[in-house]
């Protein structure tokens, strides 16, 4: 049974001028993994963890740390939750998470799918 559902889209040219006036803001948003990653990949992930949070009902305290998006050798994405993230998941019965990322014409966007 679906639990949540969550989409988001980030502009990447405006997440790209963020991230370069608020150069911290990196550190606050992403693992160091994922902080490798050129601008629309990260673009993507911040959908991504936006979506997240939305499916899970958008609850104040959430780390964005505790999410990390991977990817596969074939590049299937998947979430990775810990700590606060987890919590929440546990709290609310999640125990599958689904997601989709794009990035094209400028857009980068996410889709996020909690079940039981």
């Amino acid at each position: 049974m679906i639990i949540g559902v969550g989409i988001d889209v980030c502009d990447v040219s405006r997440f790209a001028l963020t991230i370069q006036r608020r150069p911290g803001l990196v550190k606050r948003l992403f693992t160091s993994r994922e902080a490798e990653r050129p601008t629309a990949s990260l673009a993507a992930r911040f959908a991504a963890k936006e979506a997240l949070a939305k499916a899970l009902g958008a609850p104040s305290g959430l780390s964005w740390l505790d999410a990390e998006i991977e990817t596969d050798e074939v590049g299937k994405p998947s979430l990775r939750i810990t700590g606060t993230v987890a919590d929440r998941a546990a709290a609310l019965g999640v125990a599958r998470i689904h997601v989709s990322l794009s990035h094209d014409a400028g857009i980068a966007s996410a889709f996020v799918i909690c079940e039981d």
